[in-house]
Protein backbone atom coordinates (compact mmCIF):
# COMPACT_ATOMS: atom_id res chain seq x y z
CA UNK A 1 0.00 0.00 0.00
CA UNK A 2 1.45 3.25 -1.18
CA UNK A 3 0.05 6.66 0.46
CA UNK A 4 0.11 10.17 -1.48
CA UNK A 5 -0.18 13.64 -0.86
CA UNK A 6 -0.43 14.93 -4.21
CA UNK A 7 0.02 14.07 -7.68
CA UNK A 8 0.81 16.40 -10.45
CA UNK A 9 2.06 17.77 -13.85
CA UNK A 10 4.48 20.51 -13.94
CA UNK A 11 8.56 22.15 -13.94
CA UNK A 12 10.52 21.18 -12.07
CA UNK A 13 12.02 23.94 -10.66
CA UNK A 14 15.23 23.87 -8.80
CA UNK A 15 18.59 22.24 -9.07
CA UNK A 16 20.55 20.08 -12.15
CA UNK A 17 17.02 19.52 -13.88
CA UNK A 18 15.89 22.62 -13.27
CA UNK A 19 12.75 23.52 -16.43
CA UNK A 20 12.48 20.26 -16.52
CA UNK A 21 8.98 18.84 -17.65
CA UNK A 22 8.10 16.56 -14.41
CA UNK A 23 5.33 14.65 -12.85
CA UNK A 24 5.62 15.17 -8.95
CA UNK A 25 4.67 12.35 -6.98
CA UNK A 26 4.56 13.12 -3.32
CA UNK A 27 4.40 10.53 -0.49
CA UNK A 28 2.82 11.26 2.96
CA UNK A 29 4.93 10.94 6.13
CA UNK A 30 8.58 11.99 7.29
CA UNK A 31 10.98 10.88 9.17
CA UNK A 32 12.34 14.36 10.01
CA UNK A 33 9.21 16.38 11.15
CA UNK A 34 5.74 14.92 12.12
CA UNK A 35 4.19 17.47 9.92
CA UNK A 36 2.50 19.00 12.65
CA UNK A 37 3.24 22.66 13.73
CA UNK A 38 3.06 21.44 17.51
CA UNK A 39 6.21 19.16 16.94
CA UNK A 40 8.20 21.53 14.69
CA UNK A 41 9.99 23.32 16.78
CA UNK A 42 11.54 19.97 18.65
CA UNK A 43 12.40 18.21 14.91
CA UNK A 44 15.66 17.78 13.08
CA UNK A 45 13.77 19.63 10.44
CA UNK A 46 12.46 22.64 11.64
CA UNK A 47 11.87 24.89 7.84
CA UNK A 48 10.26 22.20 5.41
CA UNK A 49 7.71 24.38 4.14
CA UNK A 50 5.45 21.28 2.65
CA UNK A 51 2.62 19.78 3.23
CA UNK A 52 2.75 15.93 3.38
CA UNK A 53 0.49 14.92 5.66
CA UNK A 54 -2.34 12.72 4.96
CA UNK A 55 -4.20 11.81 1.02
CA UNK A 56 -6.50 14.35 0.75
CA UNK A 57 -4.06 16.58 -1.71
CA UNK A 58 -4.67 17.62 -5.21
CA UNK A 59 -4.88 14.14 -7.39
CA UNK A 60 -4.12 12.40 -3.58
CA UNK A 61 -4.99 8.79 -2.37
CA UNK A 62 -4.16 5.56 -1.38
CA UNK A 63 -3.16 2.12 -3.77
CA UNK A 64 -2.64 -1.18 -3.30
CA UNK A 65 -0.02 -1.96 -5.74
CA UNK A 66 2.90 -0.56 -7.50
CA UNK A 67 1.04 -1.31 -10.42
CA UNK A 68 -1.75 0.92 -9.66
CA UNK A 69 0.19 3.90 -8.49
CA UNK A 70 2.80 3.86 -11.89
CA UNK A 71 -0.82 3.95 -13.32
CA UNK A 72 -2.07 6.89 -11.63
CA UNK A 73 1.20 8.50 -12.49
CA UNK A 74 1.66 7.30 -15.99
CA UNK A 75 -1.68 9.01 -16.51
CA UNK A 76 -0.46 12.47 -15.54
CA UNK A 77 2.04 12.58 -18.67
CA UNK A 78 0.56 14.81 -21.55
CA UNK A 79 2.72 13.74 -25.06
CA UNK A 80 4.32 10.41 -26.35
CA UNK A 81 7.27 13.10 -27.19
CA UNK A 82 10.23 13.18 -24.89
CA UNK A 83 11.15 10.93 -22.03
CA UNK A 84 8.74 10.68 -19.47
CA UNK A 85 10.21 11.97 -16.35
CA UNK A 86 8.32 11.00 -12.51
CA UNK A 87 9.87 13.19 -9.30
CA UNK A 88 9.37 10.86 -5.86
CA UNK A 89 9.44 13.19 -2.93
CA UNK A 90 7.83 13.95 0.15
CA UNK A 91 8.24 14.48 3.46
CA UNK A 92 10.66 11.43 3.04
CA UNK A 93 9.95 9.05 0.05
CA UNK A 94 12.06 6.22 0.44
CA UNK A 95 9.83 5.98 3.35
CA UNK A 96 7.79 4.16 0.79
CA UNK A 97 9.51 4.11 -2.82
CA UNK A 98 10.47 0.40 -3.39
CA UNK A 99 11.64 -1.98 -6.00
CA UNK A 100 8.63 -3.19 -7.24
CA UNK A 101 7.62 0.56 -7.48
CA UNK A 102 10.90 1.19 -9.33
CA UNK A 103 10.62 -1.95 -11.70
CA UNK A 104 6.62 -0.68 -12.91
CA UNK A 105 7.56 2.93 -13.49
CA UNK A 106 10.22 1.65 -15.77
CA UNK A 107 8.34 -0.65 -17.21
CA UNK A 108 6.06 2.81 -18.60
CA UNK A 109 9.20 4.21 -20.14
CA UNK A 110 9.88 6.76 -17.19
CA UNK A 111 13.18 8.10 -15.80
CA UNK A 112 12.89 7.81 -11.98
CA UNK A 113 13.89 11.00 -9.51
CA UNK A 114 13.71 10.86 -6.09
CA UNK A 115 14.46 13.71 -3.65
CA UNK A 116 15.42 12.18 -0.30
CA UNK A 117 17.28 13.82 2.99
CA UNK A 118 19.67 11.51 2.67
CA UNK A 119 18.96 9.42 6.11
CA UNK A 120 17.53 6.35 4.36
CA UNK A 121 19.76 4.11 1.54
CA UNK A 122 18.23 4.63 -1.82
CA UNK A 123 17.50 1.26 -3.68
CA UNK A 124 18.71 0.07 -6.45
CA UNK A 125 17.00 1.52 -10.12
CA UNK A 126 17.16 5.41 -9.24
CA UNK A 127 17.73 7.35 -12.41
CA UNK A 128 18.55 10.82 -10.43
CA UNK A 129 19.12 11.13 -6.73
CA UNK A 130 18.59 14.24 -5.36
CA UNK A 131 19.92 14.24 -1.30
CA UNK A 132 18.97 17.19 0.71
CA UNK A 133 20.83 16.98 4.09
CA UNK A 134 18.34 18.22 7.31
CA UNK A 135 20.17 19.57 10.72
CA UNK A 136 21.64 17.25 12.41
CA UNK A 137 20.21 14.01 11.17
CA UNK A 138 23.10 11.54 9.93
CA UNK A 139 23.35 11.54 6.11
CA UNK A 140 23.51 7.81 5.50
CA UNK A 141 23.30 8.31 1.58
CA UNK A 142 26.93 9.86 0.28
CA UNK A 143 26.25 9.40 -3.20
CA UNK A 144 24.24 10.38 -6.26
CA UNK A 145 23.75 12.75 -8.96
CA UNK A 146 22.94 15.98 -6.44
CA UNK A 147 23.66 16.96 -3.47
CA UNK A 148 21.08 20.32 -2.34
CA UNK A 149 21.67 21.71 0.26
CA UNK A 150 19.32 24.06 2.13
CA UNK A 151 21.41 27.47 3.15
CA UNK A 152 22.05 28.41 5.85
CA UNK A 153 21.51 25.45 8.48
CA UNK A 154 23.82 25.68 11.71
CA UNK A 155 23.65 21.88 12.10
CA UNK A 156 24.71 21.20 8.23
CA UNK A 157 27.30 23.71 7.14
CA UNK A 158 28.53 22.92 3.58
CA UNK A 159 32.09 21.44 4.73
CA UNK A 160 30.22 18.52 6.88
CA UNK A 161 29.46 17.40 3.23
CA UNK A 162 33.10 17.82 1.60
CA UNK A 163 34.00 14.40 1.42
CA UNK A 164 30.64 12.97 -0.13
CA UNK A 165 30.24 11.52 -3.92
CA UNK A 166 27.80 13.85 -5.85
CA UNK A 167 28.13 15.20 -9.77
CA UNK A 168 26.82 18.17 -8.48
CA UNK A 169 26.88 20.35 -4.72
CA UNK A 170 24.45 22.80 -4.19
CA UNK A 171 23.30 26.03 -2.27
CA UNK A 172 19.76 26.79 -1.89
CA UNK A 173 18.61 30.06 -0.16
CA UNK A 174 16.28 29.38 2.71
CA UNK A 175 13.01 30.39 1.89
CA UNK A 176 12.59 33.04 4.60
CA UNK A 177 10.01 35.81 5.81
CA UNK A 178 9.89 38.53 5.62
CA UNK A 179 11.49 39.72 2.30
CA UNK A 180 14.98 41.55 3.64
CA UNK A 181 15.34 37.97 5.45
CA UNK A 182 15.28 36.22 2.09
CA UNK A 183 17.36 38.32 0.67
CA UNK A 184 20.51 37.95 3.39
CA UNK A 185 19.92 33.87 3.12
CA UNK A 186 20.60 34.47 -0.71
CA UNK A 187 23.28 36.72 -0.10
CA UNK A 188 24.94 34.26 1.80
CA UNK A 189 24.39 31.43 -0.54
CA UNK A 190 26.08 33.68 -2.93
CA UNK A 191 29.39 34.56 -0.98
CA UNK A 192 29.86 30.94 -0.67
CA UNK A 193 29.49 29.76 -4.00
CA UNK A 194 32.15 32.37 -4.96
CA UNK A 195 34.05 31.69 -2.16
CA UNK A 196 33.88 27.73 -2.54
CA UNK A 197 33.24 26.80 -6.78
CA UNK A 198 32.43 23.50 -5.86
CA UNK A 199 28.98 25.02 -4.82
CA UNK A 200 26.65 26.20 -6.88
CA UNK A 201 23.58 28.18 -6.64
CA UNK A 202 19.59 26.71 -7.11
CA UNK A 203 17.03 29.08 -6.81
CA UNK A 204 13.42 27.98 -6.26
CA UNK A 205 12.62 29.25 -9.75
CA UNK A 206 8.91 27.51 -9.45
CA UNK A 207 8.56 30.02 -6.85
CA UNK A 208 9.38 33.03 -8.69
CA UNK A 209 7.88 31.95 -11.90
CA UNK A 210 4.39 31.10 -9.82
CA UNK A 211 3.93 27.51 -10.28
CA UNK A 212 3.84 24.81 -8.61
Amino acid sequence: MYSVKETFYTLQGEGAQAGRPSVFCRFTGCNLWSGREQDRATSICTFCDTDFIGTDGQNGGKFKTARDLADHIAAFWPSPEGTPYVVFTGGEPLLQLDAPLIEAMHAKGFEIAVETNGTIKAPNGIDWLCVSPKGRAELVQETGHELKLVYPQPEALPERFEHTHFEHYYLQPMDLSPQGEARSTLKAALDYCMKRPRWKLSLQTHKMIGID
